[in-house]
């Protein structure tokens, strides 16, 4: 690991890049703007197929598009809404550091422990070969467990504060899988802002 400064976190690994920075947010201003996504978004509950068993997905979500473009995911297809300007502000410091631009926002609410996200990458078509994926935490500290698909030694876990943000680059989506997992801890809510390219 490469530390940059005490805000910003790189992380070299074998076919990926991540920036990790723990306070992209001070305290004061991440929980405002969790209050304010929290009561502003009209969250989905959408059915979930997995190995021919149909059930409600884990987790709350929406969807934040400049375009009507759809995305689709795990079988569920989603319609975007138009940025909210708390959104649009939160987006445009994410697409500063970052020096990348973004189109699309992907929220989940994880209302407790009992919400997750399951080993997966983010390798739809609509984001291209190699998307840039910022992800933004509010709420409760949750740990990002990620691993290489082919080099078992190369398992890894982060702990993604409340106001942090994390960026993966290069080709981590293509060789890595990563996972919000279940825990039987009785935690509070934790909203994750994903903010990514459609092509």
């Amino acid at each position: 690991m490469d530390l940059f400064s005490q805000e910003k976190q790189h992380f070299k690994l074998p076919n990926a890049e991540l920036i990790y920075v723990p306070e992209f947010f001070l305290r004061a201003e991440a929980n405002s703007y969790f209050k304010i996504i929290e009561t502003e978004t009209n969250w989905q509950h959408d059915d979930i197929t997995v190995f021919g068993k149909t059930y409600k997905q884990p987790r709350l979500t929406a969807l934040f598009g400049e375009s009507n473009q759809l995305y689709s995911y795990s079988n569920i297809v989603m319609h975007p809404k138009p940025f909210t300007q708390t959104l649009r502000t939160i987006k445009d410091k994410v697409e500063d550091l970052s020096e990348y631009k973004f189109n699309t926002l992907l929220i989940n609410l994880y209302r407790d422990g009992n919400d997750s996200n399951g080993w997966h990458a983010d390798n739809e078509k609509e984001l291209g070969e190699n998307p840039i994926i910022g992800s933004l935490s509010f709420g409760e500290a949750r740990p990002f467990h990620f691993k290489h698909r082919t080099l078992k030694h190369e398992r890894h876990k982060l702990i993604l504060e409340h106001g942090s943000l994390l960026l993966m680059k290069g080709e981590m989506q293509h060789f890595w899988l990563h996972q919000i997992a279940k825990t039987k801890k009785q935690i509070k809510p934790r909203i994750n802002l994903t903010f990514r390219k459609l092509i």
